[in-house]
């Protein structure tokens, strides 16, 4: 997998795309550490399966559960200066 620094990913952004098209993903770095990577669009359908968010919701294990309680933190808030 070839590496690309932010700021030569951003000037070579078309030459980034393509090469993730014909050669495979492409790592993006800040600092010398790794943040993101470019996949061809063929690559990102086969790894997500072709499933859209609604397929993988309807596959959910709480699919069946009709109310779901998510607690909420009641920490006091941080006052804001207006």
């Amino acid at each position: 997998m070839q590496s690309w620094q932010l700021q030569e990913a951003k000037a070579r952004f078309s030459e980034l795309v393509k090469q993730a098209a014909s050669d495979g993903p492409q790592e993006i770095t800040v600092h010398g550490r790794s943040v993101a990577i470019v996949l061809s669009r063929e690559e990102f359908d086969r790894l997500a399966g072709g499933r859209s968010l609604v397929d993988f919701m309807r596959r959910s294990p709480l699919r069946e559960i009709e109310e779901i309680d998510f607690p909420r933190d009641k920490s006091p808030t941080r006052p804001t200066p207006l």
